[in-house]
């Protein structure tokens, strides 16, 4: 058995993975994803949940002193969780990878992706992950770390639409002030 997954296809959101960044102050910077994983997608699901369990047996013999804690935190969530704020959890099974290091990012036909407005919230790719146990700070659970991205197809972007800088720029603009 292995904890490490390469998934299906599916939906990357909340993308951070050209530069690491730290979400709470003093925490240390990492790269990051959500992957939303189509829930018809029964094979990648099944590879998610065996490496899940291959890493609760792990932390069992590793980091739980032998037994397998109660209040476990895993990764796997059901989309219907955050479906009432985000329309597009709705069917979807979702997950958390980061990583220290930098992701390694290429496209399908596997050329390495430099430019971070290629990859974004809301394109389809794969990820390869694994999954491990922890025990931090009283927290007991699995986390997943996060490899490598291949982006797969073009999507919707998630999140605010951004105006472009012409369109917010586009009137005539008239400068009443000669002088200061």
């Amino acid at each position: 058995m292995s904890t490490k997954v390469i998934t299906g296809k599916c939906r990357l959101s909340y993308v951070n993975i050209f530069k690491s960044r730290s979400f709470v102050e003093g925490q240390d910077a990492k790269y990051s994803v959500c992957l939303l994983i189509p829930k018809d997608d029964k094979k990648t699901l099944k590879k998610i949940k065996a490496a899940i369990d291959e890493a609760i047996q792990e932390g069992v013999s590793s980091k739980w002193n032998g037994k397998k804690p109660v209040n476990l935190k895993l990764p796997l969530r059901d989309g219907e969780e955050r479906e009432a704020e985000a329309e597009e959890y709705e069917d979807m099974m979702f997950l958390n990878a980061n990583s220290q290091q930098k992701p390694g990012i290429v496209d399908k036909d596997l050329n390495e992706i430099l430019d971070p407005d290629e990859v974004y919230s809301g394109c389809w790719g794969r990820a390869s992950i694994n999954f491990f146990p922890f025990n931090s700070n009283g927290n007991k659970g699995i986390g997943v770390g996060l490899n490598n991205i291949q982006k797969l197809s073009d999507g919707d972007p998630l999140g605010a639409a951004r105006a472009s800088a012409e369109s917010d720029f586009s009137d005539d603009f008239e400068d009443d002030e000669d002088d200061f």
